[in-house]
């Protein structure tokens, strides 16, 4: 805990900080950088998107099961991933999905494309960019307004299989309604869930702070610095290295509506903490 002098400086860089989240209009600095709980940490990820291109050292641009972009079939969306979705410039990366029709190396053809990163691996026999057992994950992210989006910020373990699973945040049917999911099987093998929600907000008009704290003990997930779900049963809580991936899916849970043919994700920055 900081005390004295130390503790006054610290109140007086946030009160700065909030300020400037203030006049810029943004959510993505109204609350100070850093876990939420007590302890000593540091900082052994990050990425602020100042340059003008992805750094390829910590990102990959989609999934390793599939050859020249992928997808996730097992929600049955209606994107293909392709590295030209992802982009750097102004401070940001942006992901933007677009009604192109795409053939995907798996043989399908699907009615859009879209950009996602991940920490994980170019091909199913590489090595991951990074993982993480436990720690403090959070993203400043802008939402895209229209319907039948599916945006997410989340962790799947490295060895590509799920469950577990934790789901930082969710849009799923709704952008006015932030979701949080783990997910886990049961002693039976059973795929079980829980999960947590926040809103109604106005989650595209600006910046919001996605945050979950993983300990071995708990996982307690965070929106905007404020604590917003937590799970303690031991048998949901996992204990395998996790890699970190924001995307921007479509079509779950059903198309977007003729309306619409492009959508845009915006991610200030990623940061990863550990004890």
């Amino acid at each position: 805990m900081r005390t004295g002098p130390a503790r006054r400086a610290w109140q007086a860089v946030a009160a700065g900080l909030l300020l400037l989240a203030t006049a810029c209009g943004s959510g993505s600095g109204s609350a100070p950088p850093g876990p939420p709980a007590a302890g000593s940490w540091r900082l052994v990820f990050h990425d602020d998107f100042n340059g003008s291109q992805l750094d390829t050292e910590r990102w990959v641009t989609c999934y390793d099961w599939n050859k020249d972009g992928c997808t996730n079939r097992g929600n049955n969306e209606a994107q293909w991933y392709l590295p030209g979705q992802v982009s750097v410039g102004g401070g940001s990366l942006t992901l933007k999905a677009e009604r192109r029709s795409t053939r995907g190396s798996d043989a399908r053809t699907y009615p859009w494309t879209s950009g996602m990163i991940s920490t994980g691996r170019d091909h199913w026999d590489g090595r991951p960019r990074r993982t993480f057992t436990y720690g403090y994950f959070e993203a400043a992210i802008r939402i895209p307004p229209q319907a039948g989006m599916f945006p997410a910020f989340w962790m799947m373990p490295a060895s590509r299989y799920t469950p577990p699973e934790l789901d930082i945040m969710e849009f799923i049917g709704t952008t006015q309604r932030a979701f949080m999911y783990v997910h886990w099987r049961d002693r039976e093998g059973a795929e079980q869930r829980a999960r947590g929600t926040y809103g109604p907000a106005d989650f595209p008009a600006g910046y919001h702070v996605f945050g979950l704290l993983w300990e071995a003990d708990e996982l307690t997930w965070y929106v905007d610095g404020v604590k917003r779900f937590r799970v303690t049963e031991p048998a949901r809580i996992p204990h395998v290295p996790m890699e970190v991936l924001v995307n921007l899916a479509v079509g779950v849970p059903g198309p977007p509506p003729p309306s619409v043919d492009s959508a845009r994700m915006r991610v200030d920055w990623v940061r990863v903490w550990q004890h």
